[in-house]
């Protein structure tokens, strides 16, 4: 039997975030749009809910919440229906340490974790995407040379999420001739050392608020134990199912919230002498809106709740991630339709939650379940 039953605490926990993203994201999301930045406040007030540090066990100074990827889902969701741009700025720590917790040392772990559990916020994030056209994470081109006691790294990254304000970053580099994701290892690297570079994206059209940068490393040398994990490094296929399953939770956030503002005005528009939500092409994609944000969840629940049990879901996480990304944007564009010429006008959200259901698209590991 498949069950993907929601605990008391993660009720609690959802509920908390809900709120949190109605009053707090929401109504911050045009001026963090607009100033391609998360506001001071927003940030702190996020990091004092202790979202980063959930999960990170008693023993690092975390609040030892179990580690759970249906949790995680949970709580993008809920933050991706307030504004997806802020929803995975505050969260965007966890790229560093979640899967520190899943993946790393026990020395790694000791090291990092208890950084991002004291009360000043601590920005970290991960370096994974490159100038590929048709990016595939089992084909990246950063490279990661065996170099006297460590590793020498050389590559450019692309789409960074907050790559100027971090203060530690995971890296994805090839170390291995083994094919495929096989020879792929994550390496642990200061933004700040000798090689590194690293220089805002301009130009962006969605997610404007994860600011984010272009990160270049030039024959960058780290020490053999920044390899993530132990001996020759951990696989990296529960990170980049992790990936997707939490940017797919994020894109099912973005869709609810313009299925939830469409209703209301189908509603109440009326148009040739009777509300618009009784004319049956506007009836039908509202329903179809509805009908799609549910599949959109059972398939990341799915893949969320396998994850939990330790299963390899590499292949429901990238089904989860294609056919909600897919959704998202019809469901963006059916509502801008829905709003007609009103949508396009700046006053409203829905060109906004069109251009980041795009950006989802191009970049759907912007949170870690």
């Amino acid at each position: 039997m498949i069950s993907f039953d929601v605990t008391d605490e993660q009720s609690q926990i959802r509920d908390m975030l809900v709120a949190f993203a109605t009053n707090e994201l929401a109504p911050r999301a045009r001026q963090a749009d607009e100033a391609c930045a998360a506001s001071a406040d927003v940030l702190d007030e996020a990091w004092s809910l202790g979202l980063v540090s959930l999960a990170i066990p008693e023993a690092y100074g975390g609040s030892g919440a179990p580690r759970s990827a249906l949790t995680g889902a949970l709580m993008l969701e809920a933050m991706g229906s307030g504004c997806t741009g802020l929803g995975g700025t505050v969260v965007a720590s966890s790229l560093f340490v979640n899967p520190l917790i899943d993946l790393g040392s026990e020395a790694q772990k000791k090291r990092d974790l208890p950084k991002f559990c004291g009360s000043l916020r601590r920005v970290a994030t991960l370096a994974l995407h490159e100038s590929s056209l048709a990016f595939d994470p089992s084909r990246i081109a950063t490279w990661a040379e065996p170099d006297r006691d460590g590793w020498r790294i050389t590559g450019v990254k692309r789409l960074v999420p907050l790559g100027e304000e971090a203060e530690d970053m995971l890296v994805l580099a090839r170390a291995y001739d083994a094919p495929g994701i096989d020879g792929i290892k994550a390496f642990i690297v200061p933004p700040r050392a000798r090689g590194v570079t690293i220089v805002r994206e301009s130009g962006t059209i969605g997610l404007t608020p994860m600011r984010f940068a272009r990160v270049e490393l030039a024959g960058v040398s780290i020490p053999a134990d920044a390899i993530l994990g132990e001996g020759d490094g951990a696989d990296i296929r529960p990170l980049l199912a992790s990936l997707r399953i939490g940017g797919a939770a994020l894109a099912v956030g973005l869709a609810r919230a313009v299925t939830d503002f469409a209703i209301p005005y189908a509603r109440e528009r009326v148009a040739f002498g009777e509300p618009i939500a009784k004319k049956q092409s506007i009836a039908f994609m509202l329903a179809d809106m509805h009908i799609e944000c549910e599949a959109m969840r059972w398939l990341v629940w799915k893949a969320a709740a396998a994850f939990d049990r330790g299963v390899d879901v590499s292949k429901m996480a990238v089904l989860a991630q294609d056919y909600v990304n897919r959704r998202a944007i019809k469901i963006a564009d059916d509502g801008l339709q829905i709003f007609g010429g009103h949508g396009y006008i700046r006053d409203l959200p829905l060109e906004m939650w069109l251009r980041n259901a795009r950006m989802l698209t191009i970049h759907g590991a912007l949170a870690v379940a």
